[in-house]
């Protein structure tokens, strides 16, 4: 059996870091997906998806994301079925996240709280400075040689 969800949206409010009894970091939030066509004539949908995520995931997304940030989740659908305030049986679909990323922007991700520092890093080393990207535009005929089929290869 599969169960496995992807998606890519932008938080439609702050998310909030919540402990349970035990000690354990969790976080609810809900992202918007813009569907992939639109009616003639109508603006495009979104749909709003109803996010949990677990211990250092929450803390993460607590710490990194905002609202209207970018993001990129990857888990598992999940149900659940509860009684509301007038005692009418619901049920809530969620997906458990696994795996949450970046999507944006560096300077959107900056905006959110993101700076850049840790494992997360997408800056490149400083003590280094680029090396430009090699060109085989300028190349000619002689540069290559004919490999004997018969021979052993080099690699």
């Amino acid at each position: 059996m599969l169960n496995v969800a992807v998606l890519m949206g932008r938080l439609v409010a702050d998310p909030e870091l919540r402990q349970t009894p035990s000690g354990l970091s969790v976080t609810t939030f809900r992202i918007a997906v813009d569907r992939n066509y639109a009616k003639a004539g109508q603006e495009r949908q979104a749909d709003f998806i109803d996010i949990v995520a677990w211990r250092q995931t929450a803390e993460f997304v607590c710490k990194y994301f905002r609202k209207g940030s970018m993001i990129a989740v990857q888990g598992s659908i999940q149900t659940r079925s509860y009684e509301d305030k007038n005692g009418n049986k619901r049920t809530a679909f969620e997906v458990v996240a696994d795996n949450v990323s970046f999507t944006g922007s560096r300077s959107e991700s900056a905006g959110a709280g993101y700076t850049g520092a840790g494992q997360n890093s997408y800056a490149a080393p400083s003590s280094a400075a680029p090396s430009p990207a090699p060109s085989f535009a300028q190349g000619s005929a002689d540069d290559f040689a004919v490999v004997d089929e018969n021979e052993d290869l080099p690699f």
